[in-house]
């Protein structure tokens, strides 16, 4: 599927003040069937209890109908749970700078979803859409240059033009100490909470609420993401923005 391609200011912003959701989220329930479905590989409900998809998804305000632009879906893990939680009258427009045979599979046999290969900093959809959503990959958007600057910056301007006014951007990632900035990002695959917030204001966006839920105050910040002990409960930050209604 053929589709539109988006993509080529804020001071520092202290988070007192910014609403942190309670790590229980109201309308979590409202998944269950997404994430009970019969159609999910094994290996993915097997990491249902790190990740938390029912909560994050109520966070972010996932409905039926809604039209999400997923960016760096890897293996398909949210894009399986987007497509059920959507259902038959949303839709999926999962963007990948590589090809990737499971969510190809997946949209085979859900009509709901199509892989859009792109390059970095690109967001592509052939309609605006409700929400565009991120998990784990931000980080990794700032090692990628792209023209003067970084994947980090053109992606945040790319969403923002993909998204309806009004429209949702979420973000989680690994959370790095206070004070290394986006130090990390190629190192211990880590970023700042701050940073993040800071970056993507500057595109337009407002912070409305950050959540707690993948929150793991053992993880000290020190170790890369992937370690044996720390794989899986590292320190996560989940953040909602939003476009202004009166953007277009």
């Amino acid at each position: 599927m053929s589709g539109r391609i988006f993509g080529a200011s804020a001071a520092a912003l202290l988070l007192i003040g910014v609403p942190a959701v309670a790590a229980t989220h109201s309308g979590a329930g409202t998944f269950a069937a997404a994430v009970a479905s019969a159609d999910r590989p094994e290996a993915d409900k097997a990491r249902d209890a790190d990740r938390k998809p029912a909560e994050v998804m109520a966070f972010a305000g996932v409905r039926p109908g809604m039209k999400v632009v997923e960016l760096a879906p890897g293996g398909g893990y949210y894009t399986r749970l987007l497509s059920a939680a959507v259902g038959d009258r949303g839709y999926v427009y999962a963007n990948s700078t590589r090809a990737s045979a499971a969510v190809t599979a997946w949209a085979q046999s859900h009509p709901n979803v199509s892989l859009q290969v792109t390059t970095a900093g690109q967001v592509v959809a052939p309609e605006p859409v409700d929400l565009v959503w991120t998990t784990q990959n931000y980080h990794d958007f700032k090692n990628v240059k792209v023209g003067d600057s970084d994947a980090a910056a053109a992606t945040n301007t790319a969403a923002f033009a993909a998204l309806k006014p009004g429209g949702i951007y979420l973000i989680n990632d690994h959370a790095g100490a206070v004070g290394t900035g986006t130090t990390q990002t190629s190192t211990l695959h880590r970023i700042e909470e701050a940073a993040v917030i800071r970056e993507v204001e500057a595109a337009g966006f407002r912070i409305e609420a950050r959540s707690d839920i993948l929150r793991h105050p053992a993880d000290d910040h020190t170790q890369k993401v992937f370690e044996t002990g720390v794989r899986g409960k590292t320190d996560q930050f989940v953040l909602r923005f939003r476009k202004p209604r009166t953007a277009r």
